[in-house]
């Protein structure tokens, strides 16, 4: 993680620490791609809790084009962008748009479930990527998801807050940077 990320996570840590009533959680699961698994082990370290790293909740496998410099990746697919998929056509040696969304959507389906019935603690963080946190906006707001919509923001470390209130999951936190704001 470059040292402005490291910063970041380090001030999403700290903020979640002196707010503690207002971001309760007890198990952090994350995804185990660097980025957000390193995000994941500062918060669990500052908070002193439990971590488990998935490949469930990771951004959208690219392929042979993951960790391919773009200049390279333009050269050798030119045009190839995940808007530019269909929804079945998968990244060389990838998933596609609609596997994607359906690996998320039963992530969120298996970690709701296991909420709901008692399964796991009530108050888990899920630290992953801004597609992830998009497709999860759109299941929980009952929105039709595609590869070619515009993408909502989830900015890098941003909070996001899911609570299940009157027999349903909404947002009751989106996209804040207040912990960044702090900090500038």
């Amino acid at each position: 993680m470059i040292e402005e990320g490291f910063r970041q996570a380090r001030t999403l840590a700290n903020y979640l620490a002196h707010h503690r009533s207002e971001f309760v959680f007890a198990q952090l699961i994350s995804s185990d791609l660097r980025r957000a698994a390193e995000t994941a082990v500062e918060i669990s370290g500052t908070l002193n809790i439990p971590i488990e790293l998935s490949p469930e909740w990771r951004e959208t496998n690219n392929g042979v084009l993951a960790g391919m410099p773009n200049e390279q990746a333009l050269q050798i697919y030119p045009g190839l962008f995940y808007n530019s998929l269909g929804m079945d056509d998968q990244y060389p040696g990838g998933e596609s748009p609609r596997e994607n969304y359906e690996r998320i959507k039963v992530a969120f389906e298996k970690l709701s479930s296991a909420v709901l019935s008692g399964q796991t603690v009530s108050d888990v963080g899920v630290v992953t990527h801004g597609g992830v946190i998009n497709i999860v906006y759109h299941i929980v707001n009952g929105l039709q998801w595609s590869n070619k919509n515009p993408l909502l923001p989830a900015e890098v470390t941003s909070i996001h807050k899911l609570e299940y209130v009157s027999q349903r999951w909404i947002f009751t936190i989106e996209n804040s940077r207040e912990h960044l704001r702090l900090t500038e």
